[in-house]
């Protein structure tokens, strides 16, 4: 097989969620401890345990949470009700810290991964299901550069594993799923590009220090170095 083109999940694939949570307040403004900071991360990345507990126009806003930025925050806010916090100030700070892309810090081998795919003439685009824009992530550390396209589901109105949002992609680069590597943390909503007939290679969404090479790793697994 020769790969012409690699799309790449973002949350847990190139880039991963780290909080500095050192402003997260209860209502009443007392700090958030370790403990219940690390319990809230969880509960707000996990999409299992965030569903939990919501019913209704809630669950329906979560369910639709990446085709709509209000959704999204909708479905989140009402996830940090659940969880204690009430205070509307409270609870937005720490939804909007959560989709600032300052909190959103690359794995370290995502920019080598990225360069070494467009150095080798291959296209790269980056397939998210997300309800806010991630091109700054790259921009401020010069990733852009390697990226041909992005499509983002909010933007597209799909989201993985509909086919249709796979297709939009090898679309707009040119290729066909043949041809294509699908990278992604994923392998319900990421791997659903081999129905397609794309190859798919899994990495792992592990905390940033745990995995210093997967997807250098994932590429020469598919000849790509």
């Amino acid at each position: 097989m020769t790969i012409n083109a690699v799309i790449f999940d973002f949350a847990g694939t190139l880039f991963r969620l780290v909080q500095d949570t050192t402003a997260w307040t209860a209502d009443d403004g007392t700090p958030l401890d370790e403990a219940t900071c690390e319990q809230l991360i969880h509960r707000l990345t996990n999409p299992d345990g965030a569903a939990i507990g919501l019913h209704g126009a809630y669950l329906d806003a979560f369910q639709q949470r990446d085709l709509d930025p209000a959704l999204h925050r909708k479905a989140y806010l009402e996830v940090l009700r659940q969880f204690g916090i009430t205070e509307p100030d409270v609870a937005a700070a720490i939804y909007e810290s959560t989709i600032d892309v300052e909190s959103w810090l690359p794995y370290p081998d995502t920019g080598k991964a990225l360069k070494a795919v467009n150095a080798n003439g291959i296209a790269v685009g980056v397939l998210s299901n997300i309800a806010w824009d991630i091109r700054p992530a790259f921009t401020t550390r010069g990733f852009d550069a390697a990226v041909d396209e992005f499509v983002l589901s909010y933007e597209a109105g799909m989201i993985k594993p509909d086919p249709a949002v796979f297709r939009l992609m090898l679309q707009r680069l040119g290729v066909t799923a043949a041809q294509t590597l699908m990278v992604g943390d994923s392998p319900a909503a990421d791997g659903a590009a081999t129905a397609l007939g794309c190859a798919f290679a899994a990495v792992d969404p592990a905390p940033l220090t745990d995995r210093p090479d997967g997807l250098l790793t994932a590429l020469r697994e598919h000849d790509i170095r």
